[in-house]
Protein backbone atom coordinates (compact mmCIF):
# COMPACT_ATOMS: atom_id res chain seq x y z
CA UNK A 1 0.00 0.00 0.00
CA UNK A 2 1.88 3.11 -1.18
CA UNK A 3 1.94 6.16 1.01
CA UNK A 4 -0.13 9.18 0.07
CA UNK A 5 1.54 11.13 -2.79
CA UNK A 6 2.02 14.14 -0.51
CA UNK A 7 4.62 12.10 1.35
CA UNK A 8 6.84 11.51 -1.60
CA UNK A 9 9.14 13.93 0.24
CA UNK A 10 10.95 10.73 1.23
CA UNK A 11 11.80 10.20 -2.43
CA UNK A 12 14.02 13.28 -2.14
CA UNK A 13 15.77 12.02 0.98
CA UNK A 14 19.48 11.63 0.24
CA UNK A 15 20.21 9.40 3.26
CA UNK A 16 19.66 6.12 1.46
CA UNK A 17 20.88 2.64 2.15
CA UNK A 18 21.60 0.36 -0.78
CA UNK A 19 21.00 -3.39 -0.75
CA UNK A 20 21.79 -5.93 -3.46
CA UNK A 21 19.26 -8.54 -4.58
CA UNK A 22 19.19 -11.34 -2.02
CA UNK A 23 20.78 -9.27 0.75
CA UNK A 24 19.16 -9.28 4.21
CA UNK A 25 17.92 -5.91 5.37
CA UNK A 26 16.86 -7.20 8.77
CA UNK A 27 16.32 -10.55 10.41
CA UNK A 28 13.67 -12.02 12.68
CA UNK A 29 14.75 -11.80 16.32
CA UNK A 30 16.91 -8.70 15.89
CA UNK A 31 16.03 -5.55 17.79
CA UNK A 32 14.11 -3.16 15.57
CA UNK A 33 15.01 0.52 15.74
CA UNK A 34 14.07 1.79 12.27
CA UNK A 35 11.40 1.40 9.64
CA UNK A 36 12.14 1.74 5.94
CA UNK A 37 10.74 3.55 2.93
CA UNK A 38 11.46 1.95 -0.45
CA UNK A 39 12.74 4.43 -3.02
CA UNK A 40 13.86 1.93 -5.67
CA UNK A 41 13.45 -1.82 -6.00
CA UNK A 42 11.47 -4.43 -4.10
CA UNK A 43 11.75 -6.07 -0.70
CA UNK A 44 10.25 -9.42 0.30
CA UNK A 45 8.93 -9.86 3.82
CA UNK A 46 9.24 -13.42 5.12
CA UNK A 47 7.53 -14.79 8.25
CA UNK A 48 8.08 -18.38 9.41
CA UNK A 49 9.89 -19.16 6.17
CA UNK A 50 6.99 -17.99 3.98
CA UNK A 51 6.88 -14.91 1.81
CA UNK A 52 3.97 -12.83 3.11
CA UNK A 53 4.33 -9.79 0.86
CA UNK A 54 6.57 -7.80 -1.41
CA UNK A 55 6.86 -4.04 -0.98
CA UNK A 56 8.06 -1.67 -3.66
CA UNK A 57 8.66 2.00 -4.38
CA UNK A 58 6.59 4.33 -2.23
CA UNK A 59 5.88 1.68 0.39
CA UNK A 60 7.12 1.19 3.94
CA UNK A 61 8.14 -1.87 5.91
CA UNK A 62 9.48 -2.60 9.37
CA UNK A 63 7.12 -0.02 10.86
CA UNK A 64 6.42 -2.16 13.94
CA UNK A 65 9.93 -1.27 15.14
CA UNK A 66 8.81 2.29 15.83
CA UNK A 67 5.52 1.28 17.39
CA UNK A 68 6.55 -1.25 20.03
CA UNK A 69 10.38 -1.27 19.95
CA UNK A 70 10.53 -5.03 20.33
CA UNK A 71 12.40 -7.60 18.29
CA UNK A 72 11.67 -8.09 14.61
CA UNK A 73 9.07 -10.75 13.85
CA UNK A 74 9.99 -11.08 10.17
CA UNK A 75 12.90 -11.15 7.76
CA UNK A 76 13.26 -8.49 5.07
CA UNK A 77 15.24 -9.52 2.00
CA UNK A 78 16.01 -7.34 -1.01
CA UNK A 79 14.13 -9.00 -3.88
CA UNK A 80 15.98 -6.80 -6.33
CA UNK A 81 18.73 -4.23 -6.00
CA UNK A 82 17.09 -1.54 -3.92
CA UNK A 83 17.48 1.81 -2.26
CA UNK A 84 15.70 2.48 1.01
CA UNK A 85 15.44 5.34 3.47
CA UNK A 86 15.89 4.28 7.10
CA UNK A 87 13.52 6.15 9.41
CA UNK A 88 14.51 6.12 13.07
CA UNK A 89 12.28 7.39 15.89
CA UNK A 90 13.68 10.93 15.75
CA UNK A 91 13.11 11.20 11.99
CA UNK A 92 9.66 9.60 12.34
CA UNK A 93 8.67 12.20 14.94
CA UNK A 94 9.92 14.97 12.65
CA UNK A 95 7.87 13.59 9.75
CA UNK A 96 4.76 13.36 11.93
CA UNK A 97 5.20 16.95 13.13
CA UNK A 98 5.88 18.38 9.68
CA UNK A 99 3.39 16.16 7.82
CA UNK A 100 0.63 15.06 10.23
CA UNK A 101 -0.95 12.75 7.67
CA UNK A 102 2.26 10.72 7.62
CA UNK A 103 1.27 9.03 10.90
CA UNK A 104 -2.23 8.37 9.57
CA UNK A 105 -0.77 6.68 6.51
CA UNK A 106 1.51 4.51 8.66
CA UNK A 107 -1.55 3.50 10.70
CA UNK A 108 -3.42 2.67 7.49
CA UNK A 109 -0.58 0.41 6.39
CA UNK A 110 -0.62 -1.32 9.79
CA UNK A 111 -4.40 -1.75 9.67
CA UNK A 112 -4.33 -3.15 6.13
CA UNK A 113 -1.60 -5.64 7.01
CA UNK A 114 -3.43 -6.72 10.16
CA UNK A 115 -6.64 -7.16 8.17
CA UNK A 116 -4.86 -9.34 5.59
CA UNK A 117 -3.27 -11.43 8.33
CA UNK A 118 -6.56 -12.09 10.11
CA UNK A 119 -8.35 -12.91 6.86
CA UNK A 120 -5.87 -15.62 5.92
Amino acid sequence: MPLHPNFNILNNDQHIEIFSAGQKIFEEGEPGEVMYFVKVGEVTIIVDGKSVCTVGPGEIFGEMALIDTKIRYANAIAKSDCQVVAINEKYFNFLVQEHPYFALNVMRVLAERLRKKTES
